[in-house]
């Protein structure tokens, strides 16, 4: 396993990330089961582990929690605030009122005295950023976090938050966790240049390009749409869309690069995630024990130049086959009362 320093932190971590997302009902609700394959990635070097409240709500930590028990010390653990927890109001965003709670109940699941990464899980535009950075830096103050991060933040409220931080004398964004694959690597053209002008560690989600980049789903070839991933967005597999058939076409020939290394398509995914110098932990999200046998096989695998120039021309750099994105796309584009001016306004004009 490699190890790579976490943004400034000073804290090292594996260049693989274990995520816990599929630690829930309706995915692995299994306990037991998702205890055994925690301890066997930390048992293969893995020491970085990735969850947050809202998988489950609050499964993922509770079973993170029992894993770690007599083994906290050994690992780097990160969780994330910012989704509805719960039914009522002020249950979710990014406010003081909201994160002081939600960190007490974090901190109850995982069974732990402290967060060493604490993630800001989405940008919240009713809440000034002000407001979120100084809650954090008091909880850094108090013990109770080591540093925190942002999660799926545009260039720009990265650099504005840094701006922030510096002129009110605030902790900063010490790491981003963007979308990242071969399928979409849009986050090339400013968020990854934006972290590194900032010294930021970069952990990246979906470099299996949710489940794309697997080698199940495969050109002329039936898409069962009733399992696994495609139950949760069915749009995304169906080969009679334009976008999905470019991605089947692109993964044929990723494929053939595979099997020309003498890798595995997976294994290829995440290998170029880590190839990118901005990049500090690439995520993995196993839901079952050989799924995460398969993967940490591939963890010596580096990439040459012929390789990566290969993939450049299969898909350039900084092109996005797929929003990532797509369900949760920024209010400014889906309010339409923030796109238009009222009619009395454009009345008077």
């Amino acid at each position: 396993m490699r190890y790579r320093t976490l943004g400034g932190t000073g804290i090292e971590v594996s260049a693989y990330c274990l995520g816990t997302m599929m630690f829930q009902d309706g995915c692995n609700s299994d306990h037991d089961d998702c205890v055994r394959i925690i301890h066997a990635a930390l048992d293969q070097g893995i020491n970085f582990v990735d969850t947050a409240d809202m998988y489950g709500q609050g499964e993922s930590e509770e079973i993170v929690g029992k894993a770690l028990r007599g083994r906290r010390d050994d690992v780097v653990l990160a969780t994330k605030v910012h989704f509805q927890m719960g039914e009522g109001r002020n249950r979710s965003g990014n406010s003081r009122r909201w994160i002081l709670k939600a960190v007490e109940d974090s901190l109850r699941r995982l069974n732990t005295d402290w967060i060493d990464l604490y993630q800001v899980h989405r940008p919240d535009d009713s809440t000034d950023v002000e407001e979120t950075l100084s809650v954090l830096s008091d909880l850094v103050r108090q013990g109770k976090l080591r540093a925190f991060g942002c999660s799926t933040f545009p260039a720009e409220e990265i650099v504005e938050a840094h701006h922030v931080s510096e002129h009110r004398g605030l902790g900063r964004f010490r790491t981003e966790q963007p979308p990242y694959s071969i399928l979409a690597r849009g986050i090339e053209a400013s968020v990854l240049p934006v972290c590194q002008r900032y010294g930021m560690g970069v952990l990246v989600w979906s470099p299996l390009a949710f489940g794309f980049l697997t080698g199940k789903y495969r050109k002329n070839q039936p898409i069962d749409l009733s399992t696994g991933r495609p139950t949760i967005r069915p749009e995304r597999f169906d080969p009679t869309i334009a976008e999905n058939a470019a991605k089947l076409d692109v993964v044929e020939q990723l494929v053939e690069l595979a099997e020309n290394i003498g890798c595995t398509l997976p294994q290829l995914a995440i290998a170029f995630t880590v190839a990118h110098p901005a990049v500090t932990s690439a995520i993995i999200g196993p839901r079952t024990m050989p799924q995460l046998e398969d993967l940490l096989k591939g963890v010596a695998l580096t990439l040459d130049d012929a390789a990566l120039d290969r993939i450049d021309e299969i898909v350039p750099p900084g092109t996005n086959l797929y929003n990532p994105n797509a369900p949760l796309p920024p209010r400014s584009l889906t309010d339409t009362a923030l796109r238009r001016r009222p009619l009395t306004d454009r009345a008077a004009a």
